[in-house]
């Protein structure tokens, strides 16, 4: 009996933080009995701004909604804590101590809240800036640069303000982390020069996921725009991989951004063909392409005399960038040209030399040819 009551004497006698362990009893009751009713509070909020959001048009009403989900349990319990250390009657001490842990669960969650923030406000950019209604038509991996950025600027933000509140002096943090960055930069420029190319990349825009470009003698289609590298997939299925600063200084053809193709293709006909004929040949194409499908036609012309044929230009305007419409395009005109060719008696030439031949006279029999010598140039 004596071994129990020195057993309970000692617990009694127990203190840490200036706090008994009947205080820190009620105060363990008290802070979950609080966090309860605040997590009970924050649910109801959630579910009534919900309610809110869906009635209004506003989008900042959504950002509110999602910061509240994104709320910490902890962050309550924390604050639940503090307020209960007053209940219980700790020192100022004690509650100076239990007010630093709120600080720094606070900058935490400004922290969560931030990354949220700057996801939102990038994905409300992004579907105007692509006229879509929502965020799931676009693949936001291709503005990673801009949204990895923008997370560390904040976390980095935030955490020297933490120091500064938490009483630590940051001046000479700040002044190492500027020469130490300096240091760092140079080591890995080539890898900054990606990264800021990748940004050039996001905000100029001279191609997206999805866009087929020509790159020098490569081509395909862009599938991932990422930090370093930027991946392509060719038309003969492998994968692509350029270092962005190479894509950012070199010419590219973005053939997803054409409208309307130009289109310019000849032909020959023979020299023997008439004359009336000949003149009637730009009608007839004139012709066959304005009855051809999303094409208008420009201009046909008898450009040159060729070496064995007379050549006619054509050009037209395929009202379609789709490359295999034109190929269809192109196919059913050269079929309607040769099927009208042949109808009107045009015949279409083909490389071709003739060699005339000259008898020679009896007294020359020994000489079966003769080839003239070229002209020579003679001085001033």
């Amino acid at each position: 009996m004596d071994a129990n009551n020195s057993f309970l004497a000692r617990l009694n006698d127990f203190a840490y933080l200036d706090l008994t362990l009947t205080q820190w009893l009620g105060l363990a009751v008290l802070s979950i009995i609080l966090w309860t009713v605040l997590r009970f509070v924050l649910r109801q909020a959630i579910k009534h701004f919900q309610n809110v959001a869906r009635h209004t048009a506003s989008h900042w009403d959504d950002l509110f909604v999602s910061l509240l989900r994104r709320t910490s349990g902890i962050l309550i319990f924390v604050i639940a804590f503090y307020a209960s250390a007053f209940l219980v009657g700790a020192s100022p001490e004690t509650r100076m101590i239990f007010y630093k842990g709120v600080v720094i669960s606070l900058f935490f969650q400004a922290a969560i809240w931030g990354n949220q923030v700057v996801e939102y406000l990038l994905r409300r950019y992004l579907m105007k800036r692509n006229h879509v209604d929502t965020p799931e038509n676009f693949d936001i991996s291709a503005y990673s640069a801009i949204n990895i950025t923008g997370k560390f600027l904040l976390w980095t933000l935030l955490f020297l303000l933490l120091l500064d509140n938490l009483g630590i002096n940051i001046t000479a943090l700040v002044t190492g982390l500027g020469i130490g960055g300096i240091a760092i930069a140079l080591a890995v420029q080539n890898i900054l020069g990606d990264i800021f190319a990748s940004l050039s990349i996001v905000l100029d825009r001279p191609f997206e996921v999805g866009d087929f470009i020509v790159v020098g003698d490569k081509s395909g289609t862009v599938e991932n725009i990422g930090l370093k590298t930027s991946r392509i997939k060719s038309l003969s299925g492998e994968q692509l991989v350029f270092p962005n600063k190479t894509l950012i200084e070199t010419e590219i053809s973005n053939f997803k951004r054409m409208q309307t193709r130009r289109i310019v293709f000849g032909f020959g006909v023979v020299y023997n063909t008439p004359r009336e004929k000949l003149q009637r040949i730009p009608d007839l194409v004139k012709e066959i392409i304005q009855n051809t499908r999303d094409t208008a036609f420009d201009r046909a012309h008898f450009v040159k005399f060729a070496e064995s044929s007379l050549d006619f230009e054509v050009v037209y305007i395929m009202q379609t960038p789709e490359y295999n419409t034109y190929m269809d395009t192109q196919q059913h005109i050269n079929f309607a040209l040769f099927e009208r060719f042949a109808n009107e008696g045009i015949e279409f030439a083909f490389p071709s030399r003739t060699i005339i031949i000259q008898s020679a006279s009896q007294e020359q029999a020994g000489s079966a040819i003769r080839i003239p010598a070229a002209p020579q140039l003679q001085p001033n």
